[in-house]
């Protein structure tokens, strides 16, 4: 086995002369473009990351069946934690980001064009691959615009793989407790119905579009005519998990859940922080990739949620003291006194 050394390993000749400033190009120096350039270099580093750990979490979620008590669904879970951890860095990046003035970024933006954040294809890739569907996004029109071809072909590549919602809602729909547990989704409806103020009684509503047979299967809502990427019986089986979490056999599927929330969160805080900073850069100026800057940013921020059919859930539960009590069996099961 041969020596390996530290410089070559990382492949730091590369990478530390990978910086070439357009300013120094066009003998108008800018001293801060340096520091965007390697910060956005670092951003894309991340992605490559977080797109490693989404992939294989998507490899393992594809198998037919998935041990609840697994050590393969540990690893989803902590390869999807690792994802959140690095999502938080990429928000306190902005941090270093903003120590460059609106003024000092203006001694070089226009070098830039059309360069633009927009053009991240390996960002867009990410959320497809995570299940931000075409249709969900804002601003389609700009979509891929600003996108060279090749790219273009890899972001629908991926768009036309199985994302991990799918693959949550398909592991969701397996999971045997619901069937086992005869009659207790009857017994929780009449509880959370007897939960209902005056105020709330058109939750109902809710709970029977996203729980009943009112509802459309993945993929529809037979209601609104519109997409939904839970059906109802993953629905059932994600809020059985809320609530009922504390049976050390629903403890790692409930952190898959939490985890799905906490990625979008972080994208949902990296989102508003970057449209703030925009806003703080450029004030109501058109991107560099002609966007409409932080109008575009905000529109993103406000629609772009991939988990959140799995967060409204929370709008159907009840106290724990009112939570139907399971049978001498099912808790047996629920907690590893026997298989299932």
């Amino acid at each position: 086995m041969k020596a390996v050394h530290y410089s070559d390993y990382l492949q730091l000749e590369k990478i530390l002369n990978a910086q070439q400033p357009e300013s120094e190009l066009n003998n108008l120096p800018a001293h801060d473009e340096m520091l965007f350039i390697i910060i956005h270099q670092a951003y894309e580093l991340w992605f490559k990351q977080i797109m490693y750990e989404v992939e294989s979490v998507n490899g393992i979620m594809q198998q037919p069946a998935l041990n609840d008590n697994s050590p393969e669904l540990q690893t989803v879970v902590h390869r999807l934690q690792r994802s959140v951890t690095i999502l938080k860095v990429l928000v306190q990046q902005i941090d270093i980001m903003e120590t460059m003035t609106p003024m000092d970024f203006l001694d070089f933006r226009d070098m830039l064009r059309p360069a633009s954040g927009f053009q991240s294809w390996q960002f867009k890739a990410l959320e497809a691959r995570l299940g931000l569907q075409y249709e969900q996004r804002y601003g389609q029109e700009y979509y891929i615009s600003q996108l060279r071809q090749e790219q273009i072909d890899l972001i629908k590549s991926v768009e036309a793989k199985q994302p991990l919602i799918s693959l949550v809602n398909q592991w969701l729909e397996r999971m045997p407790f619901l069937d086992q547990a005869a009659g207790w989704f009857e017994e929780y409806t009449s509880v959370y119905r007897a939960s209902l103020n005056e105020n709330e009684r058109n939750n109902l509503q809710g709970f029977e579009k996203v729980f009943g047979a009112a509802a459309g299967s993945a993929g529809e809502d037979s209601a609104q005519g519109t997409s939904r990427q839970l059906s109802p019986k993953a629905c059932r089986a994600a809020l059985f998990i809320m609530l009922y979490r504390g049976y050390p056999i629903l403890q790692l599927p409930f952190q898959l859940l939490n985890v799905l929330l906490e990625i979008d969160e972080q994208l949902s805080t990296w989102r508003y922080r970057h449209m703030n900073m925009v806003h703080r850069m450029i004030g109501a100026r058109v991107g560099t990739g002609g966007s409409t800057g932080k109008d575009y940013l905000k529109g993103a921020v406000d629609k772009h949620y991939i988990f959140k059919e799995i967060a409204q859930l929370t709008s159907y539960l009840v106290e724990r003291r009112r939570l139907p009590v399971l049978d001498r069996q099912m808790e047996m099961k629920l907690g590893f006194s026997a298989g299932y």
